[in-house]
């Protein structure tokens, strides 16, 4: 069964893990030891001012998926945005609907901190989130408007509706 919750400072080797995974799929090669990283990885997540916030897929105890996430402000009425920074499932467990999964996770976590959307960019070279959304651009900003207050709600349909839009950035 999966399992979706935030990261906490004990997943930072499973997160290790996936991080390693990750700059393989890009073409990078690990930059520094392990304990450097995984300082990196406790620094940047759980000190006094994190810079992100970071969300887990397990199945059982193992880490499969995370997505890595920041807030923005202001957005439209004052607003937060949400913006997704990177979501990585392991190859091992692609093509069984978890990026859809932790995209979900993300919507409520915007819905719960009132965001008026949730912003995220696709890689042009990478086929999986275009083909997640329907889309076919070759780079993409891509908004999802969770409709967290009032002010939102009057400008982008109802709180409860679930638009989405895409524009095509230059690139």
């Amino acid at each position: 069964m999966i399992v979706v919750r935030p990261a906490a400072s004990d997943d930072v080797d499973q997160l290790l893990t996936l991080a390693e995974e990750m700059d393989r799929f890009y073409g990078t090669s690990q930059v520094g030891s392990l304990e450097f990283r995984r300082q990196q990885i406790h620094d940047a997540l759980f000190s006094d001012f994190p810079a992100a916030n970071t969300t887990l897929a397990f199945d059982g105890d193992t880490a499969i998926g995370f997505a890595a996430y920041s807030f923005l402000w202001p957005a439209v009425g004052l607003t937060c945005s949400l913006y997704l920074k990177e979501l990585f499932v392991s190859q091992a467990h692609r093509r069984r609907g978890l990026g859809r999964v932790l995209m979900e996770s993300l919507f409520e976590v915007g819905r719960r901190h009132n965001c008026s959307r949730v912003e995220w960019t696709a890689d042009r070279d990478n086929e999986d989130p275009r083909r997640t959304t329907g889309r076919r651009h070759p780079t993409a900003a891509i908004e999802h408007r969770v409709g967290g207050t009032r002010q939102c709600a009057d400008r982008a349909a109802r709180p409860t509706d679930a638009q989405s839009r895409m524009t095509s950035s230059p690139g």
